[in-house]
């Protein structure tokens, strides 16, 4: 069990203070997603921009309570997602910031590459993206077919299209996964500049998220130099497949926490507006409460397996399928208070609907997830004599084909 120090009470708080811009904007960038530019120097907004970037590449992020948080640890960006995501889920993904692409170029970049990634994104606020999913390919990431192969006056070129890509639409620097041979130790990552000839990136029509702009890539002969490659200076079983698997682990209990953020709002927003609720609604209000709290405590120990080591992402699969069920459950339960033109009178409530949906999808569907959950099971990473926490059994039991 995971309980909150001092320490992350006082970012919870902060950040709860920093939401209520978010809250006042849903609509907006509801709407429209490129909105966000207006309000680039919401405190917030500032914070992501260049959260997780480590102290000594120029991040000097503005001290909170006496502490400064540089957001490099799954707690704390759990607890930082789901404050914003309570507040909206649609302003967060679509501020700037290094977030999935920071990620995984501290996971597999070289000191040079870190620098040149990094002081672009504290010299002014810019949007990353990271492209991995390839149409018709869905979860299947080791069958991407996107190629990287040399070039006859030295580099490469980028060849392939990639799809659901967060923010590829405004970015202006991208992490591409290719393939350059067979195998799982065929795939590499890039970093791209969006701006370069061939590259281009348009926005999808979607009915939830809005904010993130997913998008569509397409690359046609898109030149990378050499030192653009990533992982040059690891050895090919870490510069692939290996290291967008580090990359979900450690941001997945963030994930969660931006779907337990959505329920939280939906839950807190009938406790705001439903006047004179019947003593069955009291209750029902009361067991999802609790939900949210057990949740809540599950994406923690999750974060906090993460933090202690970036291979424990097992257990944060288990939080992901939970929070995310929550957020749909929470949303229909909601709307469910307030009849059957809710989602028409509540334009905030039908907004948290619609995002709820897409969590199923973000980061990993609830298969995968389990799937991943059941490998860790199977190869030894829990303790099968140690009790369980219900979201994990829940999730096991799915994985395993049995009534949970």
């Amino acid at each position: 069990m995971i309980i909150a120090d001092e320490r992350l009470n006082v970012l919870r708080r902060q950040f709860q203070e920093w939401g209520h811009d978010f809250r006042e904007h849903a609509l907006e960038i509801d709407a429209d997603a490129e909105a966000i530019r207006r309000h680039l120097d919401l405190p917030a907004v500032r914070y992501l921009a260049t959260m997780g970037i480590p102290a000594e590449y120029g991040n000097k992020p503005e001290p909170i309570g006496g502490h400064r948080f540089y957001g490099e640890l799954a707690l704390e960006r759990a607890v930082i997602m789901e404050e914003l995501a309570c507040a909206d889920a649609g302003m967060l993904v679509a501020s700037p910031g290094p977030l999935l692409a920071g990620v995984l170029v501290d996971v597999l970049a070289d000191r040079t590459q870190k620098e040149w990634f990094y002081g672009r994104m504290t010299a002014e606020p810019l949007w990353t993206c990271f492209a991995l999913t390839e149409p018709d390919r869905g979860s299947d990431a080791a069958g991407l077919t996107t190629r990287l192969t040399p070039a006859p006056d030295g580099g490469f070129v980028l060849d392939g299209a990639k799809r659901y890509v967060g923010n590829a639409a405004r970015a202006q620097l991208s992490v591409v996964f290719a393939r350059t041979g067979r195998g799982p130790l065929g795939v590499t990552a890039v970093l791209a500049d969006t701006a370069d000839p061939g590259f281009r990136a348009e926005a999808l029509p979607m009915i939830g998220l809005r904010g993130a702009m997913i998008s569509s890539i397409e690359l046609d002969s898109v030149r990378i130099p050499e030192e653009n490659v990533l992982g040059r200076h690891l050895s090919p079983s870490r510069r692939g497949t290996w290291a967008f698997v580090q990359t979900f682990n450690r941001l997945r209990p963030g994930v969660a926490a931006i779907a337990l953020g959505i329920a939280r709002a939906a839950h807190t927003y009938v406790l705001a507006n439903r006047r004179a609720p019947s003593r069955a609604e009291r209750d029902r209000l009361d067991e999802l409460g609790r939900r949210i709290t057990g949740t809540r405590k599950l994406v923690h120990r999750a974060a906090a397996a993460v933090d202690q080591h970036s291979v424990n992402g097992h257990l944060a699969s288990a939080a992901k399928v939970r929070a995310a069920q929550l957020a749909e459950d929470a949303t229909l339960q909601a709307c469910a208070f307030f009849g059957p033109g809710a989602r028409l009178d509540h334009p905030l409530l039908d907004k948290l609907a619609r995002d709820a949906r897409a969590m199923e999808f973000l980061e990993g569907t609830g298969h995968m997830q389990r799937l991943n959950l059941f490998q860790g099971y199977q190869s030894g990473r829990f303790d099968r004599d140690a009790p369980f926490p219900a979201a994990v059994g829940t999730a096991l039991s799915s994985a395993a084909g049995r009534p949970a």
